[in-house]
């Protein structure tokens, strides 16, 4: 008889009756983890208090590393092997307090067959509500069931109500009665006929999107698989950011500067310095006006309808930040880029940029530029994190004002100001070693029309719905400005029809596209059109806050 090795797996011990085990999942990059990790230290204790409280012992799962200085899950391996000490029935917390890379946990959370809590602080301190968001996006996109629960100091009842749930019960349901599913019948026969056409336009000739290396910072939940996309019309392009970078090198010193002149002369500021390490140079500039031609290239060679950079991982050890040419590529107004034979490329119109490669965002923004540009408004564009908000109130004025911002850049056309009212500052070191410029500043005040594509369930779906962008006053903005990231634009955001925890229990991603429309009554009729061709096309259609 034959002898093997025959493996012997062992199983974790289960957990105490009155015992959670908590895991944190963090950044890759450590110099991130380090600077973030007394603020979840922070949550960890008042999580370990209100758990104390209820009769529960809050453990957590793995040791905080004295070395690193941190106690962060900081690799997809590292993840693994936390689960496998952890019994699969065990009920367990993932609490955030920063931004964190999905796929750090996600190995594990898709076997464990205990209860899952997902919490993080209200703060805009680190992007903990960010990173929150895009595991929960990526847990139902893998059907994985969870309760999810976020809180300022964990003491309102919400918050209290859900997590006795949770521990007694093993799960608690949010309210998300403003969710209504899409009727095409409902629309007006002009939005309508609009909204069908683009599909059937679509899905007849096809959209390519060009995806500079998928899967960005482990969000799975950015991922559409083809054959969900392919039948909606779209495809991708799969290209390689070592391509980028070697299209880079391609665009001469000239070509480079001449993008960089364009720009002082609209008036965009540059916040810029001597010391590479820590502020923004010309240099840095130069190499991102050179990405800006390459990306414009490469999408012209492939045909592409709409281009994604990854940027992290991959191009942040070799060049600046992609943020300052994702912002130019999704504005109609733009520097002139020209091909090697002297053709301009993409003239008098966007590249719609998808950013950290999000394909939901990708799909979303080439549908955002077909309708608004046959409906004549500005298609320009762009996804924002959902970052944090709080109640605003002054005068007759009393509602609950979100702060949304992108990681680096909008498109000029959405600042107040345009390009003289945008400022290029460095990107944050302990996220950007090689630096780069923002496209920031302050959002204008206009009606929006909101979205978010996603997977769930083995299909492909949409929420839609309102919201209007407003001012608030230059302290409150510079207020709000300094509990989140100063060097990235802010919008300040009204949803319609929808309150904070009704959007936070429905929201499937830590990202949401925005598009403006100049009055109320065109937004109204762009949503309509656009929601018309997403169920034309085949996905499923929710309407949130509104009915048509």
């Amino acid at each position: 008889m034959a002898t093997y090795a025959i493996p012997e797996v062992m199983t974790p011990a289960p957990v105490a009756a009155n015992e959670v085990l908590l895991v944190a999942s963090g950044d890759l990059r450590q110099s991130a983890n380090e600077v973030c990790w007394p603020a979840q230290a922070g949550l960890e204790q008042m999580l370990t208090d209100v758990f104390l409280e209820e009769g529960v012992m809050l453990r957590r799962a793995h040791p905080v590393d004295p070395a690193l200085k941190h106690g962060f899950i900081h690799s997809q391996r590292m993840g693994m092997q936390v689960f496998e000490q952890i019994h699969p029935d065990a009920p367990i917390v993932v609490a955030e307090s920063v931004w964190q890379y999905s796929a750090h946990v996600l190995a594990g959370l898709l076997s464990h067959r205990g209860p899952i809590l997902t919490v993080a602080n209200w703060s805009g301190q680190w992007p903990g509500l960010v990173g929150m968001l895009n595991l929960n996006g990526c847990l139902r996109k893998a059907g994985v069931p969870f309760t999810t629960l976020w809180s300022k100091d964990f003491s309102d009842p919400l918050f209290k109500r859900g997590l006795r749930e949770w521990i007694n019960k093993k799960a608690f349901v949010h309210d998300t009665s403003h969710v209504h599913e899409f009727d095409p019948a409902h629309v007006d026969e002009a939005e309508r006929t609009l909204g069908m056409a683009l599909a059937s336009e679509l899905i007849s000739k096809k959209a390519l999107l060009g995806v500079f290396d998928e899967g960005c910072m482990g969000m799975m939940n950015a991922i559409i698989e083809d054959s969900l996309m392919n039948p909606a019309g779209f495809y991708k392009e799969r290209l390689s950011q070592s391509a980028l970078y070697a299209a880079m090198r391609e665009v001469t010193a000239q070509e480079a500067q001449q993008i960089r002149d364009w720009l002082d002369a609209r008036g965009v500021r540059f916040e810029t310095g001597a010391d590479e390490a820590a502020d923004l140079t010309d240099a840095q500039i130069l190499d991102q006006c050179r990405m800006y031609i390459a990306v414009l290239r490469i999408a012209d060679e492939f045909g592409c309808d709409a281009i994604g950079i990854q940027y992290q991982q991959g191009l942040k050890d070799l060049v600046p930040a992609s943020d300052l040419a994702e912002g130019l590529l999704n504005n109609v107004d733009r520097p002139p880029a020209y091909s090697r034979d002297g053709r301009e490329l993409y003239a008098g119109r966007p590249l719609p940029h998808f950013n950290e490669v999000d394909e939901c965002v990708g799909v979303d923004a080439v549908l955002t530029n077909r309708v608004w540009t046959a409906m004549g408004l500005d298609p320009a564009t762009t996804l924002h994190d959902v970052r944090w908000g709080e109640q605003y109130t002054a005068d007759s004025f009393d509602e609950f004002v979100w702060l949304f911002q992108i990681s680096g850049a909008v498109p000029a056309s959405h600042l107040v100001g345009g390009y003289r009212g945008a400022v290029s500052k460095r990107q944050p070191p302990m996220y950007f070693r090689l630096g780069g410029g923002t496209l920031t500043g302050v959002c204008k005040p206009g009606e929006v029309v909101w979205s978010r594509v996603f997977v769930e369930c083995g299909s492909l779906k949409v929420d839609l719905g309102r919201a209007t962008a407003i001012s608030l006053p230059e302290a409150e903005t510079n207020r709000r400005w300094a509990e989140v990231t100063a060097q990235w634009p802010v919008m300040h955001v009204v949803l319609h029809g929808v309150d904070q925890n009704q959007f936070m229990a429905r929201h499937p991603s830590n990202h949401i596209n925005v598009a403006y429309a100049p009055s109320a009554e065109e937004a109204d009729r762009a949503l309509a059109a656009k929601a018309t061709m997403f169920h034309a096309m085949g996905l499923e259609v929710h309407l949130c806050g509104v009915e048509l």
